[in-house]
């Protein structure tokens, strides 16, 4: 009986082992099945037909590929002031959608009330900056990382990117939604930022009056049609190097320039970027669409109106050392336009007014 007992106990002692086992097989076979279940879907960029016969395809990072999943996060998060130090901001608090993501203030107000030195920039075809360079002075490269900065800087949304993620994690609806657009519930400051950049390569601007003239749909007044001629005259405005033209859908050429505003610099722009003092002074040339949604001008938001912006290229340039080369009547103190010019100039820049990007609904929190 003796032998017997011993013999049952070893049987016993040897299951216990397996059966272990293959609990824990079940346990984690269960758990990569959730992780594995989901596949995003492709998200369909949805390009105007003038972007897609007059430029190359969008960039889009092989290792980022958009899907409706994470579009969709990327909205959330966009939206969401759990991304700030103290709950009160969010992406859209400086980049609000009826204003074509911009502030409509000089410098945008942090968390803690402090403000920047740089007006907040638009966010539109993001997607074809090609050179991907991003921010006024083109600090960022890529907009994935452009999103990371923000979030951590003490005069913008002042938060620490481990809190905000731990925030994220112990919400009730963000572990599914990162596990349904990257394949993980476990959430970090990349997959966010790579989320947000998503978003943003939809929010595309391309249904302007002025497109719709270019598509043969509708006509121009006089007054617009004039004052695009001035825009692309050499001998006038001469603005078509750096803001594009009817052949350049975008309206700029996201290069970066020293367009004449100052003698002296105290803010040095790409030139601090780049360590270069050839490039001291120069800024990115933001796109002419939606004009009518984005004062006030230029990386400073020293011009309140476009009235201001006209005039400043017309008679009130400012030679420097590194003034660029297309600004050919500095000498002169610029193109030295005719108010009837000028208005016109005004009329065509406004024709590139897309009301149906600032009223988008996949747009909108």
């Amino acid at each position: 009986m003796n032998g017997l007992r011993t013999c049952n106990d070893r049987e016993k002692h040897m299951k216990k082992p397996y059966i272990y086992f293959f609990a824990f097989f079940l346990l984690t076979s269960c758990s990569s099945k959730e992780e594995e279940i989901y596949t995003p879907v492709p998200y369909n960029l949805e390009i105007p037909a003038l972007f897609a016969d007059k430029l190359i395809a969008p960039i889009i990072p092989a290792d980022n590929l958009l899907t409706e999943e994470g579009v969709v996060l990327g909205k959330k998060l966009f939206f969401d002031k759990k991304l700030s130090g103290d709950n009160t901001q969010a992406c859209s608090s400086c980049h609000n959608p009826k204003k074509a993501f911009t502030d409509q203030q000089q410098f945008s107000a942090g968390v803690q009330g402090e403000f920047g030195t740089r007006n907040a920039m638009p966010l539109f075809n993001l997607a074809w900056n090609f050179d991907a360079r991003f921010a006024w002075d083109g600090k960022e490269f890529g907009l994935e990382k452009q999103a990371l900065e923000p979030v951590s800087n003490p005069i913008e949304m002042h938060a620490n990117w481990n809190l905000v993620v731990q925030k994220l994690q112990e919400s009730t609806e963000y572990p599914t939604l990162f596990l349904r657009a990257f394949g993980t519930s476990k959430i970090d400051a990349k997959l966010v930022t790579k989320a947000i950049a998503q978003f943003e390569r939809t929010l595309i601007s391309g249904d302007s009056k002025f497109d719709k003239y270019l598509l043969g749909e509708i006509s121009l007044t006089q007054e617009e049609e004039n004052g695009f001629n001035v825009f692309m005259g050499e001998a006038k405005g001469d603005c078509f190097h750096c803001h594009g033209s009817n052949n350049n859908p975008l309206w700029t050429d996201n290069a970066f320039h020293n367009n004449g505003l100052d003698t002296t610099f105290q803010d040095l722009g790409f030139g601090a970027v780049t360590g270069d003092p050839n490039d001291n002074g120069k800024f990115k040339s933001p796109s002419i669409r939606n004009l009518a949604f984005t004062a006030p001008y230029m990386h400073d938001g020293r011009f309140a109106t476009l009235e201001e912006v006209i005039n400043h290229y017309s008679e009130g340039l400012q030679k420097s050392s590194t003034i660029d080369p297309l600004m050919k009547k500095v000498n002169e103190g610029g193109v030295n336009l005719s108010q009837k010019d000028k208005n016109d100039l005004k009329a065509f820049l406004l024709s590139l007014t897309d009301r149906k990007f600032i009223n988008n609904p996949n747009f909108q929190e």
